[in-house]
């Protein structure tokens, strides 16, 4: 029963992903579902990525979390819009609410929408919200062991982000393993080696994103 159950509510969540992917195909907005850990540093990627691209391209950002808005306050200093979601204790968005926000917002003025998933390594895997790619922000923090233990969010993202390796001599983290595993479970996967506060890879990141909404122009 439990099982049908499931299916049920990621049928009707994957109904109205579809409709929702059909609504940022029509404005030509390129939308990402940006997942990870709680701390693994999604705000802070998402701050150096308002940083770099706010002069090239048109963003706007939607926050989940279980509570409050500090995250989304975080990124309204950047000039950037931005629409919080509190799920009152859900541990991920669904296309249902992502609809709702996506539709007080001018879709046709954006090139990119970043939707930066409430903090878990796996509900959000399981639920699309009309996304163009899921990306997943992966701390060194965390243990080289997560992507064998997470295996899906690992399968479902188009680009892993390794963060924190400005103090990666500081833990027990072996780069290569993850890399190797996360590859294993993804072949072809892009995986970018990412500091916040040096700057390590931001670069390479944006350069991504900006590669992706430019695909997504040309159709």
């Amino acid at each position: 029963m439990e099982i049908q159950v499931m299916k049920n509510i990621l049928g009707e969540n994957d109904r109205i992903a579809a409709e929702n992917q059909a609504m940022f195909r029509d404005k030509g907005v390129y939308v990402i579902n940006l997942m990870g850990s709680p701390g693994a540093g999604k705000t802070s990627v998402l701050e150096k990525t308002m940083e770099r691209l706010k002069g090239e391209l048109r963003m706007a950002v939607i926050e989940g979390d279980l509570f409050t808005s500090k995250d989304a306050e975080r990124i309204e200093k950047y000039d950037v819009p931005v629409i919080q979601i509190n799920t009152s204790g859900g541990c991920h968005l669904d296309a249902a609410m992502v609809q709702k926000v996506a539709g007080k917002m001018e879709l046709g003025d954006l090139d990119l929408l970043i939707v930066e998933n409430v903090g878990n390594l796996v509900c959000p895997a399981e639920f699309a919200v009309g996304e163009d790619a899921k990306g997943v922000v992966l701390s060194i923090t965390e243990g080289d062991d997560k992507p064998l233990k997470y295996p899906l969010v690992f399968k479902e993202s188009s680009i892993a982000l390794l963060n924190k390796v400005d103090i990666l001599p500081y833990c027990n983290f072996d780069m290569k393993s993850a890399k190797a595993d996360i590859l294993a479970l993804h072949p072809g996967m892009k995986v970018v080696e990412v500091s916040c506060t040096t700057g390590q890879g931001i670069d390479e990141w944006c350069n991504w994103l900006k590669d992706r909404v430019a695909e997504k122009r040309r159709g």
